[in-house]
């Protein structure tokens, strides 16, 4: 589930063009995730990042491509693939903070903060960025 997860990261940042729509993002990460057998949480999204740390766009970990506001040079995304095992709605224990899956299955989750640039994507984060990548951003 691991490996899903950070597999449907490099899809999501490999999404990252200028021009793109923000629901490439999200097709990439649900079509990697389907393919290896698990869901997307549809409840939390990835987002958008500046003088907030939360910002528009909000990016799904579902839906289909061609939608949702373009990618402009110069944006910072935190795509976050959340995948689950089971495809029930994720439930909020009653402290009101924590998130577990409908079915009690295991989840896994990643995220990165990524610019939008002519050349692609630049990872500004170093964890993935690293290992991913293969250089640090």
């Amino acid at each position: 589930m691991v490996e899903a997860a950070l597999a449907a990261l490099r899809a999501a940042i490999s999404a990252v063009k200028v021009g793109a729509h923000v629901s490439d993002l999200s097709y990439s990460i649900e079509s990697t995730v389907r393919r290896r057998g698990f869901f997307p949480v549809r409840e939390f999204v990835g987002h958008g990042i500046g003088r907030s740390l939360h910002e528009d766009p909000q990016i799904p970990n579902f839906g289909p491509p061609g939608f949702g506001p373009l990618l402009r040079e110069g944006m910072v995304l935190c795509p976050e693939p959340m995948i689950k095992g089971d495809d029930l709605p994720v439930r909020i224990l009653p402290d009101g903070w924590t998130a577990v899956t409908g079915g009690g299955t295991l989840a896994a989750h990643f995220e990165e903060m990524v610019a939008v640039t002519a050349d692609g994507p630049w990872v500004l984060t170093d964890w993935v960025g690293e290992e991913i990548w293969g250089k640090k951003s």
